[in-house]
């Protein structure tokens, strides 16, 4: 069952809404295919990260990590033998991400794999999912259809906001980075303090 949404953006301050901030890895990406071995999710409220709700969860995979994705996350079969199915870590991600709005950096592989494991229409999805990535493109000012071209990785948009790094390419780490850069470009958006519905619009996929 798909978990619940946001209620629809208001005019009130981007602050007063729950947010999520996920991320996967996985076996690759074909979305057909290819299925989720890490889930991350810190949870932002009030403009703040809440550590202490955070989850980070291995996935025992149907099929095996291909070599190249190895290379990305370093999570190899032998790390997942004993981690649940997908069938045993989907409610934990449905209670992590209900009611609240997503934060993801390059929103196409969370939106396709998230209807691959609940269901619902990419449209659905992308409907509560704020790119975090767009955020970043309109804070340097580029045109709308940069956000259609390479570049603007995470790691080098951390960097340069001074937002630390520990583990990249792993589900938590990446999650929590992608949380901070979101609390850091809604300053950027423009001299008035945000609303929900400017931070949704911005960051729409």
């Amino acid at each position: 069952m798909m978990p619940r949404g946001p209620t629809r953006p208001s005019r009130r301050s981007w602050r007063e809404t729950r947010y999520a901030a996920l991320d996967f890895e996985t076996t690759g990406l074909d979305f057909r295919r290819d299925a989720v071995v890490s889930i991350g999710v810190i949870p932002v409220l009030g403009g703040r990260v809440v550590m202490r709700d955070s989850i980070h969860q291995l996935v025992a995979p149907a099929v095996a990590p291909s070599p190249r994705s190895q290379t990305i996350h370093e999570l190899r079969p032998q790390d997942l033998m004993d981690a649940p199915s997908l069938d045993e870590a989907r409610p934990i991600l449905a209670d992590a991400i209900e009611g609240r709005h997503l934060l993801v950096w390059f929103a196409d592989v969370e939106v396709h794999f998230l209807s691959e494991i609940f269901g619902g229409s990419l449209r659905s999805w992308r409907r509560r999912t704020i790119d975090v990535r767009n955020l970043a493109i309109a804070a340097e000012g580029q045109p709308r259809e940069r956000r259609l071209r390479p570049g603007f990785p995470l790691t080098g948009t951390a960097d340069q906001y001074g937002v630390p790094v520990a583990e990249p390419h792993q589900a938590f780490d990446d999650a929590l980075v992608t949380a901070q850069l979101f609390l850091v470009l809604t300053s950027h958006l423009g001299r008035r303090e945000p609303t929900i519905r400017d931070v949704v619009r911005v960051g729409k996929p």
